[in-house]
């Protein structure tokens, strides 16, 4: 494995940037009269509220320490920011230099990396998957100098569902200087590993997983990160001192100790999956379905964007992706309930192309 040098791959001005320090911080959870963040010491607004006019723990340390058992990681390996688009974010500000650096994409792949390094003046570098939705390993070998700082791998790929090979992933792990950011936020639909397992022998990968998919929570953005701790202390650097409000940390909270009603869901929905793609199979103006380890499947039709009006006229909204990159008239849809899966199949059938 070549060397890793976080000290060398951050910018110079996050390596000396001092983090806000809040008093909650410095106090450390102690009881006592809080009169030092200017709160409304009266209470909230809000009848019959606990605690909102008082800000939350900044660093989440008991949603950490409950996460950290079910994810089999100490809780100084974890980061949760505002949804995993702001560790996304973080990952950019952390490593690479406006106007100078660059990162690598793997498109057709999710579209936040390219708005992030856009917001962020990065130069992007796209490596096209292969026919079968693979990583070219000898292409991002191609593309890469001293100045790619990042590579993004979405596995279960977003938009195509299918899983990345964990082998061709370590390969880059072994050979690149900069940061790997697997971004897992499907791999509970997956029989796939999570790289999270692969922290101890990289300490340049990150790996991203989220709230919002299997745990179906989507409407609190609560994304998390996981790295080495040395990585970890950098996002915690940058991020604001309250990124995760008081009710997504509760509610989160309670979420973890549900854990079988998660898993039933995860079921019901792959499931679900397998039997949609089956019955979206049968249809006369469907080309492929091709197979998912995600919550949705992709389906390539010979009339995508008239389907996607059509779906559209009859109340059906689904994800067009006909102009993108290897998934030319594909059409993205997401595994809905037992219901919602019948009447768009039923809808369907009566489809005039």
């Amino acid at each position: 494995m070549m060397e890793f040098n976080l000290e060398q791959l951050l910018r110079k001005n996050i390596r000396s940037l001092v983090a806000y320090s809040s008093a909650r911080d410095e106090f450390k959870g102690k009881s006592g009269i809080f009169l030092d963040a200017n709160e409304n010491s009266m209470g909230s607004a809000l009848t019959g509220a606990q605690d909102y006019n008082r800000y939350p723990d900044p660093m989440q340390l008991e949603l950490k320490k409950k996460l950290s058992l079910v994810k089999g990681v100490p809780p100084g390996n974890i980061f949760l920011g505002n949804g995993s688009d702001e560790a996304i974010d973080i990952l950019f500000r952390a490593f690479c230099e406006p106007g100078k650096d660059n990162v690598i994409l793997v498109p057709p792949t999710y579209g936040m990396y390219e708005v992030s390094a856009n917001i962020n003046d990065v130069e992007v570098r796209k490596v096209r998957l292969t026919e079968n939705f693979q990583l070219d390993i000898d292409k991002i070998a191609q593309a890469r100098d001293k100045q790619t700082k990042l590579i993004f791998i979405c596995s279960p790929n977003n938009p195509t569902g299918n899983s990345v090979d964990p082998e061709a992933i370590e390969l880059l792990l072994n050979n690149f200087e900069g940061v790997v950011v697997v971004d897992e936020a499907y791999i509970n639909f997956s029989k796939q590993n999570s790289f999270i397992s692969r922290l101890i022998a990289y300490p340049n990968l990150v790996v991203l997983q989220t709230f919002s998919k299997a745990w179906g929570m989507a409407g609190l953005r609560i994304g998390m990160a996981f790295a080495g701790k040395p990585i970890i202390a950098v996002f915690n650097k940058i991020k604001p001192p309250y990124n995760i409000n008081i009710v997504s940390q509760q509610l989160a909270l309670e979420a973890l100790a549900n854990i079988e009603r998660v898993n039933n869901s995860i079921k019901q929905i792959v499931a679900e999956r397998e039997k949609l793609s089956l019955e979206i199979c049968k249809l006369p103006f469907v080309l492929n379905v091709f197979p998912s380890d995600a919550n949705f499947v992709l389906v390539k039709t010979s009339a995508a964007k008239k389907i996607y009006d059509y779906l559209v006229e009859n109340g059906i909204v689904v994800r067009d992706r006909s102009k993108v990159e290897l998934c030319e008239g594909c059409l993205r849809i997401t595994v809905g309930t037992v219901d919602e899966n019948l009447k768009l199949l039923n809808i369907l059938k009566k489809f005039n192309s």
